[in-house]
């Protein structure tokens, strides 16, 4: 599954990361390597629900 994601900068450092089309699909992370991975995970687990 494709979604689009939305990478904002954090004030405090590192990223956040959401995903418009699934509500409350949010991730944070230092890098974007890890925020991507943090993301994927989250997409997983909220179609699981």
């Amino acid at each position: 599954m494709k979604v689009a994601v939305v990478l904002e900068p954090r004030e405090e450092g590192g990223l956040m990361v959401y995903v418009p089309s699934l509500p409350g699909c949010i991730s944070e992370g230092e890098t974007i390597l890890k925020v991507v991975n943090n993301i994927e995970e989250a997409i997983q687990l909220y179609q699981h629900q």
